[in-house]
């Protein structure tokens, strides 16, 4: 039996795990329960999930050698749990969606063709993304499949700002700067909106920090500007990536080392950010505990901190100004230390930070004088994934 009202689930599959939530759609969507798969392909993966009712709540071990591996242990815990006919829908987090996808869609064999033929702007993440999507639909024939694009957001970037510095001939094959994060993005600017309409349609810095970071630029409600690229490895340094890099690397390590071009780009992946300077972990967590003790830990948050705040006095140049800052993601949301660094010294763009108020992870964390207000706000991928599967399919 179908249940009264259509339920959606999320999937947004990373490198190593799989997030996952399940909506019910109704006059408005409420999240029944959330989750995820972590550390797959290491033998100490897990499955937890959190419900509304403290019945579906659990931790446990499973076996997940790849991705393919975990997701039949997801739906072999939804079928038991909900049963096989409660799923309305799913919605794919795709993180690249190249130059021809700007908004969320239906999926089709047509789309998996076209994904599969882009699969090397980002191997890291789109040949597990259709996996997973053909293993629901092996599972679930008849289940309608919805992929929302991280780059939509930044689709329509003003043309001076997708340009890449190399020969022209590399545009036409779809080289350009993407961006990425752009369903938190979409979700921000969606809830600015409803807190205050007139600063969504000003100059507005987003910052999604966490174990991806970046930082995106947008007036009137339009992208400007975003600091990752043609790949989600560009910009800030992050948990394990290395941001921006010197080009003049390749060459150099090649000459030097011997390595390979899938060296480096494992090294610039799996190896670098937090993870490369701190040489100890790449959660901001942990390094935070470690600074006192540990220089490198400390230089590792230095590091990040300075490359903020850089992009951020970069984005208010692109924007003329700046009205409004907003940070997210984990340590956007929950590492005011971090947000302190970061913010100590803009004062000269209008940016003042209440400390009180900051270190209690409030709304908004400026001083009451500041020109410019700064929110930390919790973004939501999984729910601008619902609401993307329900107006796609119009769903009620």
């Amino acid at each position: 039996m179908k249940p009264e009202k259509p339920q959606i689930l999320t999937i947004n599959g990373g490198s190593s795990s799989i997030k996952f939530a399940l909506f019910e759609s109704g006059d408005s969507l409420q999240r029944l329960l959330e989750g995820g798969i972590e550390r797959i392909g290491l033998p100490d993966a897990t499955l937890q999930v959190k419900g509304l009712n403290p019945a579906d709540n659990l931790s446990r071990s499973i076996a997940a050698a790849d991705h393919t591996v975990a997701v039949g242990t997801l739906m072999d815990w939804l079928e038991g749990h909900c049963g096989r006919e409660t799923l309305t829908a799913v919605g794919h987090r795709i993180v690249h969606g190249g130059p021809t996808y700007s908004q969320p869609q239906r999926i089709t064999p047509a789309m998996l063709e076209a994904l599969r033929r882009i699969s090397p702007f980002d191997p890291e993440h789109l040949p597990e993304e259709i996996r997973l999507t053909e293993a629901f639909h092996h599972r679930f024939p008849d289940l309608p499949q919805v992929a929302c694009f991280d780059t939509a957001f930044h689709h329509d970037l003003p043309r001076v700002a997708q340009l890449l510095p190399i020969p022209r001939r590399y545009e036409a094959q779809g080289v350009r700067r993407y961006g990425f994060h752009g369903l938190s993005y979409a979700f921000l600017m969606e809830a600015l909106s409803r807190l205050d309409g007139t600063a969504a349609h000003g100059r507005v810095i987003l910052a999604h920090l966490g174990n991806g970071a970046s930082l995106a630029a947008v007036h009137d409600g339009k992208p400007v500007d975003t600091s990752m690229s043609f790949t989600p490895t560009a910009g800030v340094p992050m948990s394990t990536r290395s941001g921006d890099l010197d080009p003049g690397l390749v060459g150099y390590l090649a000459r030097t080392e011997h390595m390979s071009a899938k060296q480096f780009n494992a090294m610039v992946h799996f190896q670098s950010g937090l993870l490369g300077i701190s040489e100890t972990s790449a959660d901001m967590r942990d390094l935070l505990d470690r600074e006192l003790q540990d220089v490198r830990a400390a230089e590792a948050i230095a590091l990040f901190c300075y490359q903020v705040k850089k992009w951020i006095g970069a984005f208010a140049a692109a924007l003329g100004g700046v009205d409004t800052l907003v940070f997210a993601g984990g340590i956007g949301e929950h590492a005011p230390t971090v947000r302190s660094r970061i913010c100590d010294g803009l004062g000269f763009l209008g940016i003042e930070l209440n400390e009180g108020r900051n270190v209690v992870n409030a709304d908004v964390i400026s001083m009451a004088t500041s020109r410019v207000p700064v929110r930390v706000i919790p973004t939501d991928e999984a729910l601008m994934i619902a609401k993307s599967v329900c107006r796609v399919l119009n769903l009620g």
